[in-house]
Order: C-alpha cells, then structure tokens, then sequence
C-alpha cells in the first residue's frame, strides 16, 4: 500500500455553520442585548452601556483566534474575559443576559472534556445569574442550582457526543480512503496478471488468476463491504463501531497479501507454515468472528501428507462455501468436517440457512470455478439444500492424486 497522505477531510455545511456561530455569534447577541438595553433604560447611564459594549465588541473581535481556533492558552482567555465582560454588563442592565448565551456555540473549542464542561458551566452561571441577582432566597438560589446543573449536562454531553460522533465519521472515511487505494492497487495487480497470462498464451493460468481473484479478492471486499455497512447501523455505539472497521481493515489487508501471493503462484497465507486443518480451523474461527455466526470445526481420521493443490483446493472450497453462507443463507449455525478416509479426502460445510433448490437455482461463479478445480483433480461436489431446510456442500478428493498432480 503507497505510503500517499489522506485527502484532507472538506468540512460540512453544518461544521461550517457551526464554526460562523462561534465567531460571530457574540457580536449578534451583544447587539440584541445592547438594543434592549437602550430600548428600556433603567437607572445605569447609556453612556457607561455604550463604552462597555464597545469594549466588549473590540475584546471579540481582536481577542478571538479566528484563523487558527485551535490555540487552547488563547482561547481561554479569551472566554474568561468574555464572561467577565458579560456578568458585568448584566450587572448594569438584566437584557444583557443575552449577551453570553453565544458561549455555548464556543465550548466545543476548548479542550479537554472537563474544560468543555467548564465552560459550560460558567456559561451558563452568567446567563442565569439573574434568577438570584435581584432575590437571592433560599428558592431561587435551588431553581438556579437545577437550572445550571441540567443546562451544564445537556449542553456539555451534547457538545461532547457531537465531538465524538466527528471522529467516528473521521474514522470511517480514513477507512473508506484506505479501501479505495486497496482497491486501486488491486486493480493495478489484476491488470499485472492479466498481461503475464497473455504473455504466457495459457489458458489454464487465466483461469487460475480468475479463481484466485474470486476466492480472495473478491471474497474480501464483499467482507469488507458488509463491515462498514454494519458499521453505518452502530455509528451510536463506538465498540461495536471499532470493532466493524477494525475487521474491513483486517479483510482488506488480508486480500491484499493473498493477491500478492497470487501472482507469485504461492501457497494461500493461511496454509503457510500450517497443516490444512490448523489453516481450515483459522479460517472457520475468524469467519464465524467477523460475521458472527455460531461455527463448529472439526477434523477426524488420520491426517496424510498432500499435494499442495489438493490442499489448496479444500481450503478455497471452505472459503466459497463459508462466503455463501454468509451472503445468501441467513444461517445460525454452520459446521465444518474434514474427514481423511484412506484413499479419500472430504470436506464437508453445512448450515441450518433457508436453503434453496439446487435444480432451479442459477450457481455463481464462485460454485462453478471451485467444481471445475475438484473435477480437475478426479474429485466430486456434491451440493444438497431444499427451501427452509439449510445446506450441505460436500468435496471429495482421491489422495491417491497427490502422488500423480
């Protein structure tokens, strides 16, 4: 995978919006409160209304970090001059009230979460300080108690679980870019194949290069394509979110690698180093995880050495078979048998999913690819299913053929 930066993230209509309010919001609510103000005067002389209001603008307008919202140590100063601006203008004149109410568009800016509660909490003081600023009795100092504290926790929750609804989005589409340059770099290693078979005049290799790209590829990004859809059902949910990206990002690095081994022409990842069981039981183990389905594995009789491509070909029928299961079955439990019979080698895959009839049924590739690969080695697929009663799908090899392939 190149090494090439993640596009810049382009802002939302509603980040934008978001960000205007915050900067400009104060001088709207300043305006209205000082409106009022004037439009009903009390005992305070305009002239101090209009000085502190013009002070309170130039403090926004030149202490406010508008290119660069980020700066924390500016920021805060910022805020707490703005709520000792604002409690004193209320001081003078209870319509100012007004004023401070813009801070809750600006606490998303301040970080951490405790300074973001901070400030709306303080927030939140200011403007509802005129509940006890005129009759400070035991009734309104619990009114004003319970009116800050819900204020504070609705506020402040909400500002927080927009924040982390962000970066879960942010998350998502960092997943979504890596996907689309899998993707590129799949097709520029499929094109690769293509131009060595051609090369090579054989029609066989076509054909293995088409097997390969199902049984990995193909198989992979359908995996990785239902995980991030899952994963738009749960954006609520941040474990069961991670957990959804997690497995894309596991599936699309694992078809990347068996693509890659593709066109070496070596053995599949998963039997590297391993005996087709230990590569069956890790392949049914961390299907039955990413798609969370209910799988029992299980393997009897005396295991025997075989040729790699009879290896090779049970283990891709396990995969084709756990693939439609997943896609078209709708199944609650699946069970996997290797059973090595002497002269015979099986793999069994069964599930209890709605079934089908395979008379009428229109097989895809996939079952049509893996039949000409047992037949190849003098093997027989078996497929058994009937509406409402689930799936058996049986591989029988001759061992005999390891000898011979």
């Amino acid at each position: 995978m190149s090494d090439t930066a993640l596009p810049s993230r382009e802002r939302s209509f509603w980040e934008r919006g978001l960000d205007s309010a915050a900067a400009y919001g104060p001088f709207v609510t300043l305006a209205l409160g000082a409106a009022f103000a004037f439009a009903v005067p009390n005992e305070t002389p305009p002239l101090l209304i209009a000085g502190l209001v013009a002070l309170a603008a130039s403090w926004i307008w030149l202490a406010y970090p508008r290119r660069a919202p980020d700066r924390q140590g500016q920021l805060r100063l910022y805020y707490l001059g703005y709520m000792v601006l604002a409690a004193v203008l209320i001081g003078l004149h209870p319509f100012f009230f007004i004023f401070p109410v813009a801070a809750f568009f600006q606490a998303y800016l301040l970080k951490p979460a405790p300074v973001t509660f901070l400030a709306v909490l303080v927030a939140s003081v200011v403007v509802n300080s005129l509940i006890v600023r005129d009759a400070p009795t035991t009734q309104n100092l619990w009114i004003f108690g319970v009116v800050v504290t819900i204020q504070t926790l609705a506020i402040g929750l909400g500002v927080i679980g927009g924040e982390k609804i962000n970066e879960l989005s942010e998350a998502r589409r960092q997943a979504m870019a890596e996907l689309e340059r899998a993707l590129e770099e799949n097709e520029g290693l499929h094109a690769q194949l293509m131009i060595q078979a051609r090369e090579a005049g054989v029609a066989d290799e076509r054909e293995r290069i088409a097997r390969e790209i199902h049984d990995t590829i193909a198989q992979g990004l359908v995996g990785v394509i239902t995980q991030l859809e899952a994963a738009e059902n749960v954006i609520g949910d941040r474990d069961a979110l991670e957990r959804h990206l997690q497995n894309a990002a596991r599936l699309a690095r694992d078809s990347l690698l068996e693509a890659r081994r593709a066109v070496r022409g070596a053995i599949p990842l998963s039997l590297e180093g391993r005996t087709l069981p230990e590569a069956i039981g890790e392949v049914v183990e961390r299907w039955s995880t990413v798609n969370e389905v209910a799988a029992e594995w299980s393997s009897t009789g005396q295991a025997v050495d075989l040729h790699p491509e009879i290896e090779v070909t049970l283990l891709r029928a396990v995969q084709e078979s756990l693939a439609n299961v997943a896609k078209h079955a709708e199944a609650s439990r699946v069970g996997v048998t290797l059973s090595y019979m002497g002269d015979l080698v099986a793999v069994d895959v069964r599930d209890d999913g709605k079934g089908f009839a395979p008379a009428t049924a229109d097989h895809g590739y996939g079952l049509r690819a893996m039949r000409t690969r047992v037949e190849q080695l003098d093997g027989k697929l078996e497929v058994e299913s009937a509406p409402g009663r689930g799936t058996a799908v049986c591989v029988t090899l001759p061992t005999a053929g390891a000898g011979d392939a």
